[in-house]
């Protein structure tokens, strides 16, 4: 039941959109189709992005108040954890705004890495297509007339995935922090954060490269586009690189 309704509610409306973009590129260029389909999702997400992105500003403005309230609170964390969260109420922060953002985004993430990775391009599955939505003439699979869309191990998009991503990441979380040069004893949480910002500014764009590398092109491509939609949307948002 749930595969039928993921393929009515996301997968469907998704390849229904690249197969009409596909029909409306110019040469009938997939690559074409491949961005302006991946645009098109960004810009129906974006009012969510938008509230996620001023929610981690707010939560990076009042960053010193939660360390105040830490350190009050420091010997009863069943306190410290009820302060902290009635300085969110306080300030109008919702925390968990991005994770919120995350669940609503990932079924159509889902949606699109599938239409990417299994449309089964060039050939186009009539029985999935809405009746208003007609086939191409011809399908294009070489994006500009260079990168075979079909094709995998494309060490360019590879590398430009993992290059964007890693620009995405830096904007988002912003510059890491510093040491502090004061000797400090070492704490499992802080550990953990520091564990958590490694991967996610260094691995997870090595990651994301690799993954581009081994499928096919038209996957990678997404990605590429995704990130690099996803950088102009933090530099609108007042983001720029620092440190």
């Amino acid at each position: 039941m749930i595969g039928s309704f993921f393929h009515a509610a996301i997968y469907q409306p998704l390849y229904n959109g690249l197969v009409f973009f596909v029909g409306a590129a110019p040469w009938h260029d997939v690559g074409l189709a491949i961005i302006a389909l991946t645009a098109l999702v960004r810009i129906v997400l974006y009012p969510l992005s938008k509230r996620a992105i001023e929610s981690q500003k707010a939560l990076k403005q009042i960053t010193p108040e939660i360390e105040e309230v830490k350190k009050k609170h420091k010997a009863n964390s069943p306190e410290q954890a009820q302060a902290v969260f009635a300085l969110y109420r306080e300030r109008g922060v919702h925390p968990f705004a991005g994770i919120g953002l995350l669940l609503l985004q990932l079924p159509i993430l889902i949606g699109l890495y599938w239409v990417f990775a299994y449309a089964g391009l060039p050939e186009i599955r009539a029985a999935d297509l809405y009746s208003f939505i007609r086939p191409p003439e011809s399908v294009n699979m070489l994006f500009a007339g260079l990168m075979d869309m079909g094709a995998a191990h494309n060490i360019a998009l590879a590398i430009l995935t993992a290059l964007t991503q890693f620009a995405y990441t830096r904007l988002s979380m912003g510059p890491p922090a510093t040491r502090d040069p004061s000797p400090v004893e070492s704490t499992l949480s802080g550990d953990m954060a520091k564990s958590f910002d490694t991967q996610a500014r260094y691995v997870l764009p090595a990651f994301n490269g690799i993954i581009a590398f081994s499928l096919s092109s038209a996957v990678a491509l997404y990605f590429v586009a995704s990130n690099t939609l996803m950088i102009a949307q933090e530099l609108a948002a007042g983001r720029r690189l620092k440190g």
